[in-house]
């Protein structure tokens, strides 16, 4: 898991609103590669400290950092990804290291978007899970994945003929860059950062109904369009009912919490009484 502190966790929140708006009617092939190209670029900050510091300077103003940015990589990446590593320059990080985790956390989430986009986000999880669970039971794998005197084709050769056919491309695609990019932490961390990237997208695009009674087919697909159309993903619900929120329903998505319960109001007038 990715931990940020201080300012780099609200420069994150910004950064995955602005992927939620890269992402909308995009197809999930296009998803995927922002998330490659992001992955690419990550390689590039990673691999240098005075790119991170340089990224990161308070001091410099956002017009210069983009500018460093479409210098280093315009041609190497597509205007998606090239849009959201300038949005991530122009952020305020707690340290310099702190844009690398994001742009990681972005990066998956990208391929998480392609998964939920082909239908298949729920069995990238799942697979993600068997990996790392392989990884654990398999002291020899997690050992020759390690192994940085070994060629990344030798890598990618082993997870073929281990792999190969069995998860979807997205999984796949993840397990590469897990390997190829793990950056300066071992596999089962790497693993870990990822599995918490893909349920966080995985939460923004479920939401959770209450309702004291069912909805119709028409106002659930009224309902899922409409947070659709919020997020600029397919969102799919998971209906509760609940009696006791009296009317009207709650949605939870991600972060966002909307109720207009009847219970919720009636909280509120109570509250607004004795204050």
């Amino acid at each position: 898991m990715i931990i940020l502190g201080g300012s780099s966790r609200q420069s994150l929140a910004t950064l995955r609103i602005e992927l939620d708006s890269t992402l909308k009617g995009v197809s999930a092939d296009q998803a995927s590669a922002i998330a490659n190209d992001l992955f690419a670029a990550l390689v590039g900050i990673d691999s240098s400290t005075g790119l991170r510091r340089a990224l990161t300077d308070s001091a410099r103003d956002g017009a210069s950092k983009a500018e460093l940015v479409s210098d280093l990589f315009k041609s190497s990446l597509g205007a998606p990804a090239l849009a959201l590593l300038g949005k991530a320059s122009s952020l305020r990080w707690s340290s310099p290291s702190g844009i690398g985790d994001a742009v990681e956390q972005i990066a998956v989430e990208a391929e998480a978007s392609a998964a939920n986009l082909s239908d298949s986000l729920d069995r990238v999880q799942s697979e993600i899970f068997l990996f790392s669970k392989l990884l654990v039971e398999s002291p020899d794998l997690r050992i020759a994945l390690s192994d940085r005197s070994q060629s990344p084709a030798a890598k990618q050769a082993l997870l073929k003929s281990i792999f190969g056919g069995k998860f979807s491309s997205s999984t796949s695609a993840l397990i590469s860059h897990c390997v190829e990019a793990r950056r300066v932490r071992s596999i089962d961390k790497t693993i870990a950062a990822y599995t918490h990237a893909v349920t966080a997208r995985r939460n923004r695009v479920n939401a959770h109904i209450k309702s004291s009674i069912a909805l119709s087919d028409g106002q659930a697909k009224k309902l899922a369009d409409s947070l659709t159309k919020q997020i600029g993903q397919p969102v799919h619900l998971n209906i509760e009912i609940d009696p006791s929120v009296l009317g009207g329903i709650s949605i939870r998505f991600g972060d966002e919490v909307i109720d207009g319960t009847i219970s919720n109001r009636l909280a509120e007038a109570s509250r607004a009484l004795v204050s």
